[in-house]
């Protein structure tokens, strides 16, 4: 299953403006089918409002498994739902549950893919555009197009922009006038069209709900605001070059660890300058680059060294699995004893070639029934605990229950996945059937590789439900 693919480039999409009685978007996506592996009809039986519920009531904090695979079904072509309104509803709320979980450049991606030129999808371009520094494009755009502006508040900020000051307060005033401008909004704009007329005084109260536009102002007039406690793709802000070394480390393991960056840039990030002093992030960086300098050398006896406390500082940030991309390979090609032995399957088990790693390590003293697990027969290894006799179950010939296997068969497939998505995380709460129910429709349905993973990473990494 691939990743979900990023936008490319800086741009701008064409916009133009289309009739209301346009043909919905719900069918662009940028996984075609021979990708995904699901069938382009996954929408096409479901009701249109049930789709948009569910999809909503996802939760932000998932095992990477299946957070991965509920964006590989926001980014799957497929065809509409019924009651397909020309709004595209459904396409809204995949574009805003990748948002939802930081996942802005496929989400860039798929609005482009469709043509930002509703107000709609403009606005969400925009804000996508504020988090990335990329708002010149769209500033552009509105220059050329006025009305698709999402508010006044962005017309302004775009006027200014665009380098024409003096129609942006001109336009400041008329709404103020007109009340179309909140008191804070005028506030905001008026010091970021002149600030200096207000040096030396205190800085304003950060509203209670923060948009990107907002967000960017504040910054523009040297009033930023931390992302650590703004909605996740925020943190995508302090990921540009203008960010200090540790908020950028920050704000990447915040996003690696909801999978809404690649492990490269984390890594890029982890690697970029010599730690200058100890602690939390100084010390997971330097963990990391002492191992990563071990890894580079080919040292066996230095990567023995320094695994243990670079699983440590992964396992600390919840990156595991962006670890486990990284350096399985190097891990299994290198030969190591004890603790490091132990830990190089660990990781290697979090990775894509989990099977692998799993037959090479069946002679060992690792956990059998991980190694089972990872094989697909899990139900082989005598075992005790609640969790682990529920995925037993799953793989021992449990059926899926009635309800979903009925959608299954209704054609319904995707609200099927859907709901198995939401069930799966109420057995990762401790609800032990509902686990043994997800991995049961997973695994009928062909989605035996998400089962294996989401089951793998239940019982090895330590998460807080």
């Amino acid at each position: 299953m691939m990743e979900p693919p990023v936008s490319h480039g800086a741009t701008s999409p064409r916009v133009t403006v289309t009739p209301l009685d346009r043909p919905s978007k719900d069918p662009i996506g940028l996984l075609p089918a021979d990708v995904t592996g699901l069938p382009p009809t996954i929408w096409s039986s479901s009701n249109e409002d049930t789709l948009v519920t569910l999809l909503m009531a996802e939760r932000i904090e998932m095992l990477p498994a299946i957070q991965e695979f509920v964006k590989v079904l926001i980014l799957a072509e497929a065809d509409p739902p019924l009651n397909a309104s020309p709004s595209g509803r459904l396409f809204l709320a995949r574009v805003d549950k990748l948002l939802d979980l930081g996942a802005i450049e496929p989400a860039k991606a798929l609005i482009e893919q469709a043509e930002p030129d509703t107000a709609a999808l403009f606005r969400r371009w925009f804000d996508v555009a504020l988090l990335t520094g990329t708002e010149n494009d769209a500033c552009d755009v509105m220059g050329q197009k006025p009305s698709i502006a999402p508010t006044y508040s962005a017309r302004i900020f775009c006027l200014a922009r665009n380098g024409d000051w003096s129609t942006a307060a001109l336009t400041l005033n008329t709404h103020r006038v007109l009340g179309d401008i909140t008191q804070s909004e005028e506030m905001l704009l008026t010091r970021f069209l002149d600030p200096e007329i207000f040096e030396g005084e205190p800085p304003l109260d950060p509203p209670a709900r923060i948009s990107p536009l907002m967000f960017r102002m504040h910054e523009a007039i040297g009033e930023g605001l931390i992302t650590a406690d703004l909605p996740l793709a925020f943190s995508h802000a302090d990921l540009r070059p203008t960010v200090g070394w540790k908020s950028q480390i920050e704000a990447a393991e915040r996003l690696a660890r909801h999978g809404a960056v690649s492990e490269n840039v984390l890594q890029d990030f982890y690697t970029a300058h010599t730690p200058a002093a100890s602690g939390g992030v100084w010390d997971r960086a330097r963990a990391v680059q002492r191992f990563d300098r071990a890894v580079t050398n080919q040292d066996a006896d230095a990567i023995a060294l320094t695994l243990p406390a670079a699983w440590a500082a992964m396992k600390q940030a919840r990156t595991e699995i962006q670890f486990s991309k990284l350096y399985t390979q190097a891990l299994q090609d290198t030969e190591l004893s004890g603790d490091a032995r132990s830990i190089a399957i660990t990781v290697g088990l979090l990775s894509p070639n989990y099977e692998e790693v799993a037959i090479n390590a069946e002679t060992t003293s690792y956990d059998p029934f991980l190694i089972a697990l990872a094989r697909g027969r899990p139900q082989e290894v005598r075992v005790t605990s609640p969790t682990a006799l529920a995925i037993q179950a799953a793989f021992n010939g449990a059926q899926p229950p009635a309800v979903l296997q009925t959608l299954v068969d209704d054609g319904k497939l995707g609200e099927a996945l859907l709901r198995t998505t939401a069930i799966f995380n109420h057995g990762y709460a401790g609800d032990f059937r509902s686990l043994t129910d997800a991995l049961s429709l997973m695994r009928t349905v062909g989605l035996e590789d998400v089962a294996r993973r989401a089951a793998l990473q239940l019982m090895i990494l330590e998460r807080a439900t």
